[in-house]
């Protein structure tokens, strides 16, 4: 009985030991805040939620993004959807690490405008969905 007791209690300890450095929950990864990848985050939540959703106050425009970019400024552009080689109606640009998100252009004065300032933001930030 003495040597089943001394194994009962090896293995009790050897249970405990494990237990006891496993943690609950691995940590939630980094978010990347370098220029691409922010942009990435902002291309991907516009294709989404603003043009292979349907949005109508989208329908006009196209999106057009650059970011492979040789000037360390990827961008978005949204440009007319029949007229894509015209002047941007609105620019969307990253620089740096952590990025500095720059939005430009007519159609941020236009009543969609805000909607596209808060939607940007909040993927930029890591966030996603639809508003």
């Amino acid at each position: 009985m003495r040597g089943t007791a001394f194994i009962r209690f090896i293995t009790v300890s050897t249970l405990a030991l494990v237990a006891g450095c496993q943690s609950a929950s691995p940590p939630p990864p980094a978010q990347n805040t370098a220029a691409l990848a922010t942009m990435e985050r902002v291309a991907l939540g516009a294709n989404a939620c603003w043009f292979k959703s349907g949005d109508a106050a989208f329908k006009a425009y196209r999106l057009a993004p650059e970011l492979n970019s040789f000037s360390g400024r990827p961008r978005i552009l949204l440009v007319k959807r029949n007229s894509p080689e015209s002047r941007p109606l609105a620019v969307v640009q990253a620089e740096g690490h952590p990025a500095r998100l720059q939005a430009f252009g007519p159609l941020f004065n236009e009543p969609v405008g805000a909607r596209m300032t808060t939607d940007i933001k909040r993927w930029a930030a890591g966030g996603n969905g639809c508003s």
